[in-house]
């Protein structure tokens, strides 16, 4: 059977994409924020003990009395945003003005779009995963910031599938009964230095893409799109190593292999990430755009 790329269909007629369109997607079960257990098997985690002590793993990680790993500045944490101890102390990627600002390249939105805004920072509604800030900055192609811009973001939860009401609901979930549900979606107003942020989770794959964040950046009236992807070697690592993730395998596709972002200049899609003292994740990038 050959499986379609949800990114790459043509979107002439959002809702009349969702007819006559058949995907195979592999089932994986939903992860709960507040559970237990980050074996990376799959399975629903099941609540923590409660006894008020937590637990250490001799590596450096530490595991919380609901079983939430917050992780250390040497291993991602694990448990999804309420593991994101240290966020008021992450440091500001953006310290410095953007210089030598080359516009984004667009990409396509794909059909797992959602008309609703879901006006947030954390993002994640509960869902688990390697918690991640997601920080970006919208300047024009002068390097000067843009407030007052409208970010919109939205990406897979860890088994790969999309949440909300799509255009084409039975090729971007693999569950039908997160139709509603908005896990991994979001919008922010830009601040006067062109920011915003998202707290959330490291996305999971699906077959035919590399692992990626779809963003709309509108204003006024014009909007621009594209996708963001993380470095391919950072996603091995993930997959093949991290508790919530390893029991999903490697992505089918890589970042050079992908048919969307592959085409074109790699770099310019690519996250800065870092790993904070409390394991999470922090993903940054300058969005470039030219909305006057």
């Amino acid at each position: 059977m050959t499986t379609k790329n949800i990114d790459a269909l043509p979107l002439l007629s959002r809702r009349q994409a969702s007819r006559g369109i058949l995907l195979a997607i592999g089932g994986a079960a939903l992860f709960a924020c507040g559970g237990g257990s980050t074996n990376g098997t799959g399975a629903q985690a099941g609540n923590g003990s409660g006894n008020g002590t937590g637990t250490g793993d001799g590596n450096g990680t530490t595991t919380d009395p609901e079983g939430t790993t917050t992780g250390s500045a040497t291993e991602w944490a694990s448990g999804g945003t309420k593991s994101m101890t240290g966020a008021s102390s992450y440091p500001d990627p953006f310290a410095t003005p953007a210089t030598a600002c080359v516009l984004a390249v667009a990409a396509t939105e794909g059909p797992c779009t959602e008309a609703a805004d879901q006006v947030r920072k954390d993002i994640s509604e509960g869902y688990t995963g390697l918690p991640m800030r997601l920080a970006l900055r919208v300047v024009d192609s002068s390097c000067k910031p843009i407030a007052g811009a409208k970010v919109k973001v939205w990406h897979t939860q860890i088994s790969g599938s999309y949440s909300g009401d799509t255009p084409n609901n039975q090729m971007c979930l693999k569950d039908r009964a997160d139709s509603a549900k908005h896990y991994f979606r979001g919008a922010q107003t830009t601040d006067e230095n062109g920011r915003v942020d998202f707290d959330s989770c490291f996305p999971g794959w699906y077959r035919g893409r590399a692992v990626h964040i779809h963003f709309t950046v509108s204003l006024g009236g014009r909007s621009f799109t594209s996708q963001l992807v993380f470095d391919q070697d950072l996603v091995n690592e993930i997959f093949t190593n991290h508790a919530e993730y390893k029991g999903y395998g490697l992505p089918d596709t890589t970042n050079s292999t992908d048919n969307i972002v592959g085409r074109g200049d790699l770099a310019g899609y690519t996250l800065k990430t870092a790993r904070m003292s409390d394991g999470a994740m922090l993903a940054s990038k300058d969005l470039v755009v030219n909305l006057a």
